[in-house]
């Protein structure tokens, strides 16, 4: 996958990076043209096939925030790629939170 890989990671480390920073995350994706020309659209819930042949993209990129966690969805042809990262506070409140299951003698 080479570069559309990291590409992706490098996305993915810098959405967490923001998501630190702002209060209010944003959904954007990142569309890249056959050109090398690069646009981003926030908040599109079009599917991404869709914004491909759309806007002429050969690859996209689609970034969600949410509490607690990030997610960078990558298309480049037929490949495919998903990548999530929550946050350090969110892993420590759910380590700290203990185990959550019920166990059947306790129902």
């Amino acid at each position: 996958m080479g570069a559309f890989l990291s590409d992706a990671e490098a996305i993915l480390e810098t959405a967490q990076t923001a998501s630190q920073t702002t209060a209010e995350p944003t959904d954007f994706t990142i569309l890249v043209g056959f050109d090398g020309g690069i646009q981003m659209l926030a908040d599109s819930d079009w599917p991404l096939d869709s914004l491909a042949s759309h806007h002429g993209a050969r690859t996209l990129y689609r970034v969600h925030r949410a509490p607690g966690q990030v997610s960078v969805e990558g298309r480049f042809g037929n490949q495919r790629c998903r990548l999530e990262a929550e946050t350090p506070q969110s892993v420590a409140r759910r380590l700290l939170a203990g185990p959550t299951a019920t166990l059947p003698w306790n129902a």
